[in-house]
């Protein structure tokens, strides 16, 4: 079992209890060592409410005014005890504990001893983070790796993981254990792992193409239970197999969503899709292209030479006309394959790059006057422009 005194103060969004009440458990050392009948304040914005607690250890407060400010606090035997101050639910409850110091043992851990092969997990408090910008999502892994032995340990197996398909700038982040690095898209956090908790804080970014991105990430340890909170952008919203429960609450003036799970076992993968990132349709940028491009051909047509040999020229155009009704077919599906997510974004990227590319120099080439086939030159650029339009 980790260290209860890590967990001490930290609050944990819950559906279990009536909405807006705030159950706080007093302990001294141990999960089995509640302290009953003893006072627990909580204050609630500018006023602050006394409660005792029960045979459980537990204190109850109900009916808090949602979205307030709160902090629980209690004194035990001299020592000063207090949670992080969060805002009161909109809906469901919140649980959290104060430990007490129990003087009555000696260290929990030796640090300094050599370590020992042993297990290590991903904590209930740890979290993954998601903002969404501009096309595009924030991601962040908040890691507490826990070491529950009384000695260093090491794993049996490096911990190291890598970071899903598409991520970018991937980087640790300031507050993390010295332990962590990342060179590209691979995360590694060297052992021993000392007793208790090592912090490992990860931020990466992924495209969101057409407005969602899907994640899958896999870790060397058991996840112990799955936490994913989503900063609410206009329609955001995030699915998951894996995530059992979720809700809307406010922070800061933000709107966020928090989803939890159960226990994700090493080596399992964890997948979730964000739906409604802000972005802009690249439809309209295409279609300005071709239709720039048509102008290029009517410039084209009306200044072509009369004197060069008709049946030649005919040809030659009929099939530049052919290749380049391809080329447009294959741009417009290049393009509803993008939309559909069917294609890798930076394979599809660079596959338009190519069409329109080869489309300029077929346009080039067709700088001939308005005799010949043109009926078909036309429609042929029409259709492709309404499939877009209509996409």
């Amino acid at each position: 079992m980790p260290d209860p005194k890590q967990m001490s103060g930290i609050p944990r969004p819950v559906t279990d209890l009536p909405d807006h009440a705030i159950s706080v458990r007093l302990i001294r050392g141990e999960l089995s060592n509640n302290i009953a009948n003893h006072p627990v304040q909580l204050r609630i914005g500018s006023k602050t409410v006394t409660v005792k607690t029960d045979e459980s250890g537990r204190a109850q407060f109900n009916d808090v005014t949602p979205g307030a400010p709160v902090k629980a606090t209690a004194d035990v035997d001299g020592e000063h005890l207090e949670s992080q101050e969060f805002p009161a639910p909109d809906k469901g409850g919140v649980r959290l504990m104060l430990v007490a110091t129990d003087k009555s043992k000696g260290p929990a851990t030796e640090p300094n001893a050599a370590p020992i092969s042993g297990q290590v997990v991903i904590g209930n408090q740890s979290r993954i983070i998601v903002q969404p910008t501009d096309e595009a999502v924030d991601v962040y892994y908040l890691l507490d790796i826990e070491n529950t032995a009384r000695v260093p340990v090491n794993p049996g197996a490096p911990f190291v993981f890598d970071l899903p398909k598409g991520a970018t700038g991937a980087g640790i982040m300031q507050g993390s254990s010295p332990l962590a690095s990342v060179k590209g898209a691979r995360v590694t956090v060297q052992g021993p792992f000392p007793p208790g908790q090592t912090l490992v804080q990860v931020a990466y970014e992924m495209a969101a193409v057409g407005g969602s991105v899907s994640i899958s990430q896999t870790f060397p340890a058991t996840f112990s239970q799955l936490g994913v909170v989503v900063k609410k952008v206009g329609d955001t919203a995030i699915s998951s197999p894996q995530i059992a429960n979720q809700r809307e609450m406010p922070a800061e003036g933000q709107m966020y969503i928090a989803g939890s799970g159960g226990s994700i076992a090493a080596g399992q993968p964890m997948t979730f899709e964000i739906s409604g990132v802000p972005h802009h349709s690249s439809a309209p940028r295409w279609v300005t292209l071709m239709l720039a491009a048509a102008i290029v051909v009517v410039a084209g047509w009306s200044s072509r030479p009369r004197e060069q040999d008709e049946a030649e020229d005919a040809a030659e155009r009929k099939r530049l006309i052919s290749k380049r009704d391809r080329l447009l077919n294959d741009l417009v599906r290049v393009e509803h394959d993008r939309r559909s997510g069917r294609v890798d974004p930076h394979r599809s990227a660079t596959r338009r790059e190519e069409l329109m590319a080869a489309l300029e120099r077929i346009y080039g080439a067709l700088d001939i006057d308005d005799a010949g086939p043109a009926p078909v030159d036309r429609a042929g650029l029409a259709a492709p422009i309404g499939q877009l339009r209509a996409s």
